[in-house]
């Protein structure tokens, strides 16, 4: 549950930084096609390499022989402290190119920049979304910990997901690589 929550706080701080931006310049992506292609490519080659390096990790996770006094909850503790949920998600959540034009065009939406506070509509906006956030990224990190000691008990099994997974993360960024600004 720690490192899901590690990973959700890299989300909410990437989504914070994403609102500022979206309120400081609202319009810069739609009007400049350059960066949102940039951000796009950026975003699709970091989701393949994520994907490529759960392959790698599920290939030697697979071929390794378990060790004498190796238990099954040493292995996934050391794989852990090795890497960054929260840098993982954040620079996935910075990236990704459909997160960017939402709040872009969310807020622009929902916030009156004739009102008396502009600033105070995208505070409320952006505390309804976090709050949220929390809520939908609560449910899959208390759901999955039943789960998750399972999948350490189970080494091949966890690596033939992680395969799997992996695959989805490459899939992931040859998606965002093919959209086109609308």
């Amino acid at each position: 549950m720690r490192q899901g929550y590690r990973g959700a706080a890299g989300v909410f701080v990437g989504d914070t930084v994403l609102m500022v931006l979206a309120a400081a310049v609202a319009s810069l992506p739609s009007s400049t096609p350059l960066l949102f292609d940039v951000v796009k490519y950026v975003g699709a080659a970091y989701l393949a390499w994520i994907g490529f390096q759960m392959l790698r990790s599920a290939w030697s996770s697979w071929r390794a022989p378990a060790t004498v006094g190796e238990t099954a909850k040493a292995a996934p503790a050391r794989e852990r402290t090795a890497e960054s949920p929260f840098r993982k998600a954040l620079v996935v959540s910075l990236m990704n190119p459909k997160a960017i034009l939402f709040f872009i065009s969310f807020f622009i939406r929902f916030v009156d920049p004739a009102y008396g506070t502009p600033a105070l509509s995208f505070l409320i906006l952006g505390a309804i979304c976090q709050l949220f956030s929390v809520l939908y990224l609560s449910a899959p990190i208390f759901g999955g910990t039943f789960p998750a000691r399972r999948f350490r008990a189970r080494r091949r099994l966890s690596a033939g997901l992680r395969t799997g997974v992996g695959a989805l993360f490459i899939g992931f960024g040859a998606r965002p690589a093919t959209a086109t600004l609308t």
